[in-house]
């Protein structure tokens, strides 16, 4: 029962969640956030968000090879484009993911295979971005632990990511055995690991850099050295699946993570959305491809036999007596 209203609880948590920052906040700080972005950082996001996206693309093209899944980059970069708005704009922020990972397997004929390549390529990504978490937060200052000013809200989403997570583990514990399997081939061998390790890395720079420019936009002045770990930390909290398109849980942490530090909590809800308005400007390139792909689903299907050839002439090289029967050549 749990179960089948998780989706539309975690989308009422997600909401619930902005509609208390704008009460405690006010409204401003996100219309803020939207009147901050301009021609020069759409421009911006776009340059990077075609970066990171054919980092990931060619991480996943890795992981799939490794599986015995035929996958070419140029169709790997489609795909990720069109998942990445499928995530923006849909709830629960990995129905893109899901789309990808059903396509290619359709089109490999090996669905499970297909799908186990697209979790061991998320999988890869986020195992970066906490080797990246732990190292800044090791090298940079340290960040305060005392969140007094939403407390309360951070125990919650702590405890609802928790339970999401619980939900999850009936269908971790059926598919851990093939999932081990393929990560062994096509996530840690000797083939693979440093070409994901890299791209993975490189990855998350990319999308530090368009929060860090998201900052720079929303009007934070901040040493890149002290916000860093604040935006690390706020990439790893968009992993909670309370989220709607990765909305909620990251402007609730950036909000209450600024006052912790002494900083305007107004500007880290600011951050947080054109992040947003960014992210989702990024996967636009998806949009097109989506429109690519239904037009050509809408074209009818060329015959693939020449005019006048039917299956037995394709048969038989073609060749037909003149009562319209087959002639038969052996060869």
């Amino acid at each position: 029962m749990i179960r089948r209203w998780w989706p539309w609880l975690r989308g009422l948590i997600a909401v619930g969640i902005l509609v208390v920052l704008a009460w405690r906040l006010g409204t401003g700080a996100f219309l803020d956030g939207l009147r901050a972005v301009g021609p020069w950082s759409i421009s911006a996001a776009l340059g990077i968000g075609l970066l990171t996206t054919a980092l990931c693309a060619w991480r996943w093209c890795v992981i799939a090879r490794g599986l015995g899944l035929s996958l070419t980059f140029g169709a790997a970069v489609a795909d990720y484009y069109r998942a990445l708005l499928l995530n923006a704009v849909l709830p629960a922020g990995v129905l893109g993911d899901v789309h990808r990972a059903v396509s290619h397997g359709h089109r490999c004929g090996a669905l499970g295979s297909g799908a186990r390549a697209v979790v061991l390529e998320r999988f890869a990504g986020q195992l970066a971005l906490v080797a990246v978490g732990a190292g800044t937060m090791l090298a940079g200052p340290a960040v305060p632990l005392d969140l007094a000013p939403g407390r309360a809200l951070a125990i919650g989403l702590l405890l609802a990511g928790v339970l999401g997570g619980c939900l999850l583990i009936p269908f971790v514990r059926r598919a851990v055995t093939a999932l081990w399997r393929d990560a062994r081939t096509g996530l840690f061998s000797r083939r693979a690991l440093l070409p994901v390790a890299v791209s993975s890395v490189a990855a998350v720079a990319g999308h530090l850099a368009l929060f860090l420019l998201a900052a720079r936009v929303a009007g934070v002045q901040v040493p890149i050295g002290e916000l860093l770990p604040l935006l690390v930390m706020a990439l790893l909290v968009m992993a909670l699946p309370i989220n709607i398109g990765g909305w909620g849980p990251r402007e609730a942490f950036l909000a209450v993570a600024f006052a912790a530090t002494g900083l305007d909590p107004a500007r880290g809800l600011a951050t947080s959305v054109v992040y947003g308005v960014l992210a989702m400007i990024a996967a636009l390139p998806g949009a097109v491809l989506l429109l690519r792909r239904r037009r050509s689903a809408r074209r009818p299907s060329p015959d693939p036999t020449p005019d006048g050839v039917g299956e037995a002439g394709r048969l038989t090289g073609g060749r037909t007596r003149s009562d319209g029967t087959a002639v038969t050549t052996h060869r």
